[in-house]
């Protein structure tokens, strides 16, 4: 009488296999979120690069400056030094120097 079925080693050959399958899963979501890492932080450095050369150009920072009415058709900061008023939310409803730091660094 034969008897059909697999071997211990038919077993572990797909135990391995499903192994390294998920492995490199695993392996390809930690590179997705280290791209994300990095994507995150090279913004932030584009962003604080823009503030920085605006600050070169025109000597206040953006969403601080107080000439920035006479520049382009845009509300003034106060000029005090601190990008004040800070929230995530920037609608024409609402003002504050953080939203209008990101409209000083569109216009200029």
């Amino acid at each position: 009488m034969k008897r059909k079925g697999f071997t211990l080693v038919e077993l572990a050959i797909v135990l391995v296999i499903i192994g390294l399958i998920l492995g490199a899963i695993l392996k390809g979501q930690e590179l997705i979120n280290n791209a994300k890492i990095k994507r995150l932080y090279n913004q932030y450095r584009e962003v604080l690069a823009a503030i920085y050369t605006y600050y070169d150009k025109y000597g206040a920072l953006p969403g601080d400056d107080p000439n920035a009415a006479s520049r382009w058709s845009t509300t003034s900061g106060n000029g005090d030094g601190i990008i004040g008023g800070f929230t995530f939310n920037c609608q024409a409803s609402t003002g504050g120097e953080t939203c209008y730091l990101w409209h000083h660094l569109k216009t200029c």
